[in-house]
């Protein structure tokens, strides 16, 4: 009986480019030794058309496909192939491409994270602004908004005001705090959100009205709204 010889990749040696599979990569180290110039440039220019093929371009810009097709064969072959690449096509290594700065990551905060950093921002935000009635109202915003991101990571227990109030003293480092006779942050929160249904719902009305249009008619009934609502 006899006894067959069976090669393992894993035995082989490393694919530069495993998209391309170990044929191409032995096609292109063939062509290295054909020695008649012509005959290699065809060989080169018909398997980077066979690695086309292997790896369609789809929606991608062809001539920056096809210069990566070329950069790729060239790498492949240790970029020793004495072959002259289309008019327009650079090859170049790996190691002498740009590389893109690494972009950083948003500053964080190791305090209260699950409030988030936006948060961090407005708190900074208010320190900044003059003292007033509109600076209250803002810090009651933030404050709102705090206890709104508060109950989204922590559904299972009650979240006070008082809670949030001496969080936000905390996070301001004392520079900031909810004005005497302040309203329910709870009810900040409601109120804003049944304003939003109630715009919904208005502006669904009169699309039906209007087959679809009405924009300026929706803010009006809004502003009706509004006025109804204070009065």
């Amino acid at each position: 009986m006899n006894n067959l010889e069976i090669s393992y990749n894993t035995e082989r040696e490393d694919i530069r480019y495993p998209e391309y599979g170990r044929t191409i990569q032995d096609m292109l180290r063939y062509a290295k030794t054909i020695e008649e110039q012509p005959k290699r440039q065809k060989t080169v220019e018909a398997i980077i058309r066979m690695m086309e093929l292997l790896n369609p371009v789809g929606n991608r810009n062809m001539d920056d496909y096809r210069e990566k097709l070329w950069n790729h064969a060239f790498a492949i072959a240790g970029y020793d192939l004495d072959v002259t690449p289309p008019s327009g096509i650079t090859i170049r290594k790996d190691e002498d491409r740009p590389k893109a700065e690494p972009v950083p990551y948003p500053p964080s905060t190791k305090k209260m994270r699950h409030y988030g950093y936006n948060v961090q921002t407005l708190i900074k935000k208010a320190i900044e602004m003059p003292e007033g009635v509109k600076k209250e109202g803002f810090v009651e915003v933030i404050a709102s908004y705090m206890k709104l991101a508060y109950k989204t990571w922590n559904r299972e227990h009650y979240v006070s005001d008082d809670v949030v109030k001496d969080d936000l003293e905390i996070l301001s480092e004392g520079q900031l705090e909810l004005h005497e006779g302040h309203s329910s942050l709870d009810i900040l929160a409601v109120s804003a959100s049944k304003k939003d249904k109630e715009l919904a719902r208005l502006q669904q009305q009169n699309r039906k009205k209007n087959g679809g249009g009405g924009k300026n008619r929706n803010r009006k009934n809004y502003g009706n709204f509004r006025k109804q609502r204070k009065k």
